[in-house]
């Protein structure tokens, strides 16, 4: 790497070249695009990614860790916006916030998720991020439950919730679901029944 190059420097060229992987991995899928492609996409030369990054794996795990980052970004400031709010309110608030990352940012948020990558969690950088990101979409259950809106283990129901709120949008960025069943629809239908059950359910 040149030595006359300052971190700012360094941080906007990371910046580039995870832009590009965002966006080809999510075109192609992460086996079919090459570092050579990447350097291509941002007008440099083949080698010139491996001063910044060890490899292709390397720059698809810092892509994924921004992405968990601005989501968990995008639902924490939901979160807060909504301070005040009754529990389920705030709970709705994010739940709304998630859809609409998803939604504005389809590429980022299919790499986040990402089942292809060895190894992924040898990259503290890309763990912290996706516990970071997992925590915001579970912790204002918390608050569901101590308020006794609902009953039940938290990190349950919010991996309930979460499911419930994924599994729809995978569906829709897979071209899978019918016009008349749309990923909105089915997230609002298959929350409703989680907050029922867990609402009436024992502790």
């Amino acid at each position: 790497m040149p030595k006359n190059l300052s971190p700012a420097d360094i941080a906007d060229f990371r910046e580039r070249l995870c832009d590009a992987a965002e966006r080809l991995f999510a075109e192609h899928g992460t086996e079919a695009v090459t570092i050579r492609q990447l350097a291509e996409a941002i007008g440099v030369s083949p080698m010139t990614p491996y001063r910044y990054f060890k490899d292709k794996d390397a720059i698809l795990a810092a892509a994924r860790a921004r992405a968990f980052e601005r989501h968990a970004d995008a639902l924490e400031a939901a979160y807060e916006a909504s301070s005040g709010s009754d529990p389920m309110a705030r709970s709705m608030a994010v739940e709304a916030a998630y859809v609409r990352f998803a939604l504005d940012n389809p590429e980022g948020y299919k790499l986040m998720f990402d089942i292809k990558q060895p190894s992924a969690w040898d990259y503290p950088d890309l763990r912290r991020a996706g516990e970071r990101s997992r925590a915001t979409m579970t912790r204002h259950v918390g608050e569901l439950v101590a308020r006794g809106v609902l009953k039940g283990d938290p990190g349950l129901i919010g991996h309930l919730y979460w499911s419930a709120v994924h599994g729809p949008l995978m569906l829709h960025f897979s071209g899978l679901l019918p016009p008349e069943y749309g990923a909105l629809t089915l997230i609002g239908n298959l929350t409703d029944a989680v907050t029922r059950l867990m609402s009436e359910r024992d502790a």
